[in-house]
């Protein structure tokens, strides 16, 4: 099965980064959310997104123009009737996934994929909801989408290998590496990464250092990018507490048990770089 149109639901910072690199790979996109004022948004977050490529030359004035109109907005599922993959995009509710899934389910063809780019839910549970469980499997991208190189797929025990193969040749054609986790909780990435940022923040809850020291030693000692607090404040830490959660439902492992600081901190709409203030001001 060949992919010629792709479907994104959520055009959120996630969804529109997704609908940005499909566009700019070929494929004609309709990218969907909940309202008008949401859809304008991330549009427009796409387009300036495509504009910052421009300007560092790493698209042309022309691509851009092509990729805007491969682009169309909706903020009705059933305009996706004619999509060959749709990748679910929507906030990390497993109530709100598996009601997309069924609606989906219902106007897709029967070739199509429908695949979630959930960072930590069950996609068995989503694609429990629906007829196609062989064609349902997880697209986890990683945020900023244009500029990331990783796609982690999560095979079901439900997925086929066809799925697998038409997922393959996708994430090629966007020149993405790509990795293979079963589903679990967290996957690869998220269930190394969680119990990491979790214990940076025991550490500095706890006194050990300011967080500009802990940032510091493991940007300096182990060669990172960005410290573990400042990467909390870059990821969201209302997304961090929501993953940490999910996967100690799952586990009843000690080492995802959010710190008491971290579910505070959320609970104040200290979330990081998009409320403008978390373990830095960004004010």
């Amino acid at each position: 099965m060949e992919i010629k149109q792709v479907g994104v639901v959520g055009c959120g910072l996630m969804g529109s980064g997704i609908a940005e690199v499909c566009a700019r790979a070929g494929y004609r996109v309709v990218v969907g959310e909940v309202n008008d004022d949401l859809l304008q948004k991330g549009l427009d977050r796409i387009r300036k997104s495509l504009s910052r490529a421009v300007e560092r030359g790493k698209v042309t004035q022309a691509e851009m123009d092509a990729a805007l109109a491969r682009l169309h907005g909706t903020v009705s599922l059933a305009d996706m009737a004619d999509c060959d993959l749709v990748i679910e995009a929507a906030v990390e509710k497993m109530e709100v996934k598996k009601a997309i899934f069924a609606e989906l389910d219902g106007i897709l063809p029967p070739h199509a994929v429908l695949a979630s780019n959930t960072s930590s839910l069950c996609v068995t549970e989503m694609a429990a909801v629906t007829r196609r469980g062989d064609k349902v499997l997880g697209i986890h991208f990683f945020n900023p989408v244009p500029v990331m190189p990783l796609i982690e797929f999560v095979r079901t025990i439900l997925t086929s290998d066809e799925t697998m193969e038409i997922a393959r040749r996708f994430g090629e054609s966007l020149g993405k590496t790509m990795v293979t986790a079963k589903d679990t909780p967290g996957f690869i990435v998220n269930r190394l990464l969680i119990p990491y940022l979790l214990d940076a923040v025991r550490l500095y809850e706890n006194g050990l250092a300011s967080r500009e020291d802990i940032d510091t030693a493991i940007k300096l000692g182990l060669h990172h990018p960005m410290g573990p607090l400042t990467l909390l404040d870059f990821i969201g830490l209302d997304t961090c507490l929501f993953i940490a959660d999910a996967m100690y439902e799952e586990y009843k492992d000690p080492r995802f048990a959010a710190p008491p600081l971290l579910r505070r901190m959320v609970l104040a709409g200290h979330l990081g770089r998009k409320s403008g203030k978390g373990f830095y001001d960004y004010g």
